[in-house]
């Protein structure tokens, strides 16, 4: 793949892959199989509900629509259909009599037989899937550092090892309901979402280390999850500008802005950061601020 050095030369690179197994992981990721398992449960419901209830003309058409459900079909724009995590969805096809509507109004005569006709139907069975003893604990890490630069034990050891980096709190980006999620077609665009991603997550890592630096630095804390804390990770310190409202007004005066919500703690981000508190405080009309404009 190619790779962009911090000199800003680009170059080919092979990448090696290093699977590990932690049984830690594993522990976690058991624990939470069911729950999640049960909470697909309903989706399964509602989609079975919901083939069951189509009717075909001929097996060739109920056929086909097994195709799509199953994931072999193209599906939606050359993506294949989301297949189920938790289930297995067994489909088979069921011919079924019913009477025929007559083309004719008024009562049939008694001689008349009465006419049917075949139509088709999807019949779902669902199975709960039951994974394996050592189907978790799995994760997969990437490098461009070569065997004989670093070996496995000492790649997983300097992975394990980033607790003051931006690692541990870019973790949720990894998950696969993070990053599956990708609408786009061409490379061009997929590569300028990958850039904007690295982006953002280096002003989330900044954001964070500035917010630590201050606390530590002036011995103060900020609300965290569990208490004031001085450590606080970057969801965190968006989290407590989530009560915090600006409201533009202008009422037989020039425009106006208020804000509500602030606390103390959100200025002591802001001199972290280096956001001027003004943008906070108090209010502010057209002659001495930009109306149009929005704190950060």
């Amino acid at each position: 793949m190619e790779v962009a050095y911090a000199d800003g030369r680009l170059a080919l690179a092979e990448l090696r892959f290093l699977v590990v197994h932690s049984s830690q992981l594993a522990q976690q990721a058991a624990v939470a199989y069911p729950a999640a398992q049960a909470k697909e449960v309903e989706r399964v419901a509602e989609h079975i509900q919901r083939v069951e209830a189509r009717w075909f003309a001929c097996a060739a058409d109920a056929e086909a629509a097994i195709t799509d459900y199953e994931g072999r079909g193209q599906g939606r724009r050359g993506r294949a259909p989301r297949l189920w995590r938790y289930h297995a969805l067994h489909y088979r096809v069921e011919a079924v009599s019913v009477p025929k509507k007559r083309i004719r109004r008024g009562r049939p005569p008694k001689a008349e037989a009465p006419q049917v006709e075949v139509r088709y139907r999807l019949v779902v069975h669902p199975e709960a899937l039951v994974p394996s003893a050592d189907a978790h604990g799995w994760t997969v890490l990437a490098t461009t550092v070569q065997p004989e630069v670093c070996s496995d034990t000492e790649i997983l050891q300097a992975y394990q090892e980033q607790n003051t980096t931006v690692e541990p709190g870019v973790r949720w980006i990894k998950n696969p309901a993070a990053i599956s999620p990708v609408w786009l077609e061409k490379p061009e665009r997929i590569a300028a979402l990958a850039m904007l991603t690295v982006v953002d997550l280096l002003v989330y890592a900044v954001i964070q280390r500035q917010v630590r630096r201050y606390l530590r630095d002036h011995d103060r804390q900020i609300p965290g999850n569990k208490g004031p804390t001085a450590m606080p990770t970057a969801a965190v310190v968006f989290a407590l500008f989530t009560p915090v409202m600006l409201v533009h007004f202008a009422v037989d005066t020039p425009p106006s802005f208020q804000v509500y919500g602030v606390q103390a703690y959100h200025l002591i981000v802001c001199d972290a950061v280096g956001i001027d508190q003004a943008w906070y405080q108090g209010t502010a009309t057209e002659q001495n601020s930009l109306p149009w404009t929005t704190p950060p």
